[in-house]
Parts: C-alpha cells; sequence; structure tokens
C-alpha cells in the first residue's frame, strides 16, 4: 500500500527550523517530491511582487510540487483564523486570491484550502454566512480557471470557528453549491481536528467519501507526528484508499523535536504498516 501513497510535507509546520523559503530544498533532501503551505506571505493579502517571485522561485529550485496551499487567512500568529467573513477584509481577500490563483497556475497547484473565520461581536451570524458565502463562490470561480478547488475544514478547540464538524463542512459546501452553482468545493479531511472535535474519523470517511478531496494527518492528542499519539491513522489511510480516494495525504504535524528525527519515527511507524 505504501507505494501507492502520495506523501505531502505541510511546511508550514515542518521544518521550521530553516527559514520559509529554505523548506522546500530541505523536504526535497528529506526524499519527498510534494509539499503544501499556509498562506506563505504573512499577515498581508497582498504581498509583493518580489515575495511572489521568491516564492515560486523557492519551490522551484527544490524540485517539489506545491500540491495545496491555503487562502489567506488574516494573522493567524495573532489568532485568525480567515477573512472571509469580514466587510473590511473582503477587498484583500478577493485581491489575495488572485494571487493564489497565479501563483497555482504557475505551479500546477489545484487546491487551495479557504479558512471561513471567526464568529465577531456586533456582526450577526446571517450577514457573516452570507458574505463569507459570496467569498468562498468568487474564490471557487477563480479557482476553475485554473481547474482548482477550493477546500473547506473543521477546526478543533476554537469555540468560536464556525465550521467545527464535519457536517459543518459539508453543509456549507452544500448550501454555497445551491445558491450559486459552483461545483468545485471539497472537503478537506483534516484527521487530527476531526478526532480532536469528538467525530470518529472512520465513520467520517464512510459518510462523506466521495466529497474528501485532500487529506491532513497528525495524531492525536498532541498533534505530533503519526505514531506519537492514539489515533487510528493506518486505518483511516487503508479506509480511503479502499474507497478510492485518489489524492495525497499530507503530513501536518508538530515535530517533537527537529523535523528529522520526528520523520525518522514516522518512517519506523510506516514500517509497521507493511
Amino acid at each position: 500500500m505504501d507505494d501507492e501513497i502520495r506523501w505531502v510535507l505541510n511546511l508550514s509546520l515542518l521544518f521550521n527550523e530553516h527559514e520559509l523559503l529554505h523548506r522546500p530544498g530541505a523536504a526535497k533532501a528529506a526524499g519527498f517530491d510534494e509539499v503544501e503551505f499556509w498562506w506563505p506571505f504573512g499577515t498581508t493579502g497582498r504581498p509583493s511582487r518580489t515575495e511572489i517571485e521568491s516564492f515560486v522561485d523557492s519551490i522551484n529550485n527544490a524540485g517539489v510540487h506545491l500540491t495545496a496551499m491555503n487562502l489567506f487567512a488574516g494573522d493567524m500568529p495573532a489568532g485568525e483564523r480567515g477573512v472571509l467573513s469580514y466587510p473590511e477584509r473582503s477587498d484583500e481577500f478577493r485581491d489575495s486570491v488572485a494571487i493564489a490563483m497565479e501563483v497555482g497556475e504557475r505551479l500546477g497547484t489545484q487546491l487551495f484550502n479557504a479558512p471561513y473565520s471567526h464568529r465577531r461581536d456586533g456582526l450577526g451570524h446571517a450577514e457573516q454566512d452570507r458574505l463569507a458565502d459570496e467569498n468562498l463562490a468568487f474564490a471557487a470561480r477563480a479557482a476553475t480557471e485554473i481547474g482548482g478547488t477550493v477546500l473547506l475544514e473543521p477546526v478543533s478547540k476554537m469555540p468560536r470557528y464556525p465550521i467545527k464538524t464535519s457536517a459543518d463542512a459539508v453543509g456549507i459546501i452544500d448550501r454555497v453549491q445551491k445558491a450559486t452553482g459552483v461545483t468545485n468545493l471539497g472537503f478537506l479531511l483534516d484527521q487530527y481536528h476531526v478526532g480532536m472535535s469528538g467525530e470518529d474519523v472512520i465513520e467520517v470517511i464512510e459518510e462523506h467519501s466521495a466529497r474528501i478531496k485532500h487529506v491532513q494527518l497528525a495524531d492525536i492528542p498532541g498533534r505530533g507526528q503519526p505514531g506519537s499519539g492514539e489515533a487510528n491513522i493506518r486505518g483511516a489511510v487503508e479506509l480511503l484508499m479502499s474507497k478510492g480516494y485518489e489524492g495525497a495525504f499530507a503530513l501536518e504535524y508538530i515535530p517533537q523535536g527537529t523535523t528529522a528525527e520526528s520523520l525518522t519515527d514516522w518512517q519506523r511507524e510506516q514500517k509497521k504498516w507493511s
């Protein structure tokens, strides 16, 4: 089974011992051909041309493929998790979509995760959802031009984040598709967040396998490398493969020790699967 799996390194969490632009090369040296990033341009949705070119060059020069990236999510170090539903950030978000699609077209990236944004005091939930739906549809239409898919995922341990379960994510996808006619929204199965929200990942796969377009993995409860906790990661991977999932599996974990040490542990865990 292992030979059939495409493994992706999330370089927003892994190899953070290196500067961001040096991480693709570190991933290639570690034997990985595919990588993903959260929004790679810091806390602005309008990076400079130099920043864009430097990022694209870092991927190309390393000889890796950028399989997926996040759309602009605001100031994540400060706790933001998206700006889709904030009226004063809508123009910046839409400008950032154009940049993401340029990067995607140049690098062959077709998966774009869209962090939704927290509920905010003074702004009604219905008003937030209406704007978020419009911005999701805008991003999806832009992604259509390069054959891309916009993803939604549940996020755990954030009370003000409205997408807490797989049903929440799928419900929004269905709502936006029905209202706007876009067809390229997909479910990102983040196995760590699903588990930490109290859902059984096996049951989620059984119910939503046809909707799953990308998968991210980390162990529970510490979000370490697979094998460091109690999550049924092998079972989830094997079930997805048995159901015909053709996408990649991204290692999106917090390394225990250095990234190289954690990957050694992960490779040891993989050997148990064969």
